[in-house]
This record gives C-alpha cells, sequence and structure tokens, in this order.
C-alpha cells in the first residue's frame, strides 16, 4: 500500500478532486495503465465503464503553479492541455521539473509506500488503449494485460 498526503495549498481544485473521488470509490480497482521507469506511474481511468461516462466530462480548472515542482513522489493529475483536468493522474518517479510549465500541478506526495509504487509493474509501457479502458473496462484490461498492478481500494484516512 502507499499514502498520499494531499496538499490543498498546492493546487486546491486538484486536491478537492481527488479527495471527491476517492470518497466515491472511483479509484477502486483501478490500473496503473502506463507506468513508464525513471518516469511516472498513471491511472484514473475507472474499471467500470459506466463510471468513465460519468466523469470524462467533468473537466477541472488549472490550478497556478505555486512553485512545487514535478518532483519524485509528488502526485499529479494528468492534463491534455489548459483547463482539461478529469480523473486521470500519476505519481513522479523522478525529477520531472520539466512538466511545471506545462500546466502540471502537483496536489500531494506519496509520504509513505513509495517502494510499492516504485514495484508498480511496468512490462507493458504505454500498450493498454485508453480509450478502450473507457470503454470496456476491466473487461479489456483483463484480456489484455493481466499483469498490471491495480488499488484494490483507495480511502481517505483524517
Amino acid at each position: 500500500s502507499f499514502t498520499v498526503l494531499v496538499q490543498p495549498k498546492w493546487a486546491p481544485r486538484g486536491a478537492d478532486r481527488f479527495l471527491q473521488l476517492v470518497k466515491e470509490g472511483y479509484y477502486d480497482e483501478c490500473r496503473f495503465f502506463r507506468v513508464l521507469p525513471g518516469f511516472m506511474a498513471q491511472w484514473g481511468i475507472s474499471s467500470d465503464p459506466a463510471q468513465n461516462t460519468k466523469w470524462r466530462k467533468k473537466k477541472i480548472p488549472d490550478d497556478p503553479n505555486v512553485g512545487r515542482s514535478n518532483a519524485r513522489r509528488t502526485v499529479t493529475f494528468a492534463t491534455s492541455g489548459g483547463d482539461s483536468r478529469t480523473t486521470q493522474l500519476f505519481v513522479n518517479f523522478g525529477d520531472n521539473s520539466r512538466l511545471d510549465e506545462q500546466g502540471f500541478t502537483p496536489f500531494g506526495e506519496v509520504v509513505e509506500g513509495m517502494d510499492t509504487v516504485d514495484a508498480i509493474y511496468s512490462g507493458y509501457g504505454e500498450q493498454p488503449n485508453q480509450e478502450m479502458i473507457q470503454k470496456r473496462g476491466i473487461e479489456y484490461l483483463s484480456k489484455h494485460y493481466p499483469k498490471l498492478t491495480y488499488i484494490v481500494t483507495a480511502r481517505v484516512v483524517e
């Protein structure tokens, strides 16, 4: 297991969205579908296609960067451009400060269990098709990518 300490002062909108999704159980059974050693591990497409449909268009505005860099252990929402964050996020394996000026603002950091994060299965690289995960969820992933590491349950601990 691993623990993410959410830092609302770093990225209040990102922190709020993450906590909302955790409380709703969105990340339960989520696979780490894009894992690039030395760079990052990405997750946040639900194993349930109905959940993906519900959340896919619920974008949140960018958070301004307040000086916190994409360093090892930090957790950041993935983005495809300005104001496009939804549910996908990643944990940085190393210094990815080059992402800071591209709108990738960390909202938390792994404070326990980074050894678990480092051990996330990376054998598929970028192979899983994100569109297929969105549409077919666990059916697609289990059949084609059975070795993916996944989150059993994500919970808020006060």
